[in-house]
């Protein structure tokens, strides 16, 4: 089921918020795009007589076509950086960069059309509407891009035939499996075509069998298609499917040092 990523592959558009900072967006580290870079980013949430440092001064780069795995235990900052990641909110202070555009100091209007555009999520309560039915939660993110309801309906069909769901396209999340439900979550997040793919915690609510297909899926997805896929986890077996592992811990990303010990 999975060659059929390919098979539904739109072509892209001619990149858009092109800038001359995007040459200057060339890592050396293998000849690889940098498609996403956080730039000393630090969060702070205002509780009054308290200041929380959700993020303290990150720094992460996300290579195109690579899965990177964020790990960290709960209270590291994994969901803030994700939002960051995902341009769900903005920086305190610091810059986030999205093919070479900062967009630390966007309105919300424009964060939610790049996120239209360019960013896929995956969440780990699936997140699904419980009234429609897995086609029609799938088509609609698919109506805020202006497609036609043919080629909505068409697309939906396609991305539930590639995650192995053909023959569940007509029920509710509520009869359906948590894996059954976490693949149409992750039909919704291809169904736009994005660059990136943002998988929060994709496992979490889920059962050894069906996590380790979920993460079996997604292995392949990177590996047939080159989907850059950025996933953020407590579990490091879960972590150690991906390419490369981060570590964060109290806001930041820590050394290697640190991190060989964490692994």
């Amino acid at each position: 089921m999975i060659q059929k990523i390919k098979q539904i592959s739109r072509k892209k558009k001619d990149s858009k918020h092109k800038t001359a900072s995007d040459t200057a967006q060339k890592s050396g580290k293998k000849g690889d795009e940098i498609i996403i870079e956080l730039k000393d980013v630090w969060k702070i949430y205002d509780m009054g007589e308290v200041k929380v440092n959700a993020l303290r001064g990150l720094n992460v780069k996300v290579y195109k076509g690579e899965f990177l795995s964020i790990m960290g235990p709960s209270g590291s900052g994994k969901s803030t950086a994700m939002n960051m990641i995902g341009c769900l909110d903005v920086p305190t202070k610091g810059d986030v960069f999205l093919s070479g555009k900062n967009i630390s100091y966007l309105t919300e209007s424009d964060l939610a059309t790049i996120r239209g555009e360019k960013i896929g999520f995956i969440f780990q309560k699936f997140n699904l509407i419980n009234a429609l039915t897995a086609k029609e939660n799938i088509m609609l993110p698919l109506l805020f891009q202006d497609m036609p309801v043919d080629e909505r309906k068409k697309r939906a069909e396609d991305v539930l035939q590639m995650v192995g769901l053909g023959d569940r396209m007509d029920h509710r999340p509520n009869e359906l499996s948590g894996g059954q439900q976490q693949r149409v979550a992750i039909a919704r997040a291809l169904a736009t075509d994005p660059e990136v793919i943002l998988a929060d915690e994709p496992t979490g609510n889920l059962d050894q069998k069906s996590g380790a297909s979920v993460m079996d899926f997604l292995r392949q997805l990177h590996k047939d298609k080159g989907t850059t896929i950025v996933m953020v986890t407590h579990d490091k077996n879960v972590a150690g499917k991906a390419d490369r592992v981060e570590v964060l811990i109290d806001g930041a990303i820590v050394d290697n040092k640190k991190k060989r010990e964490v692994l």
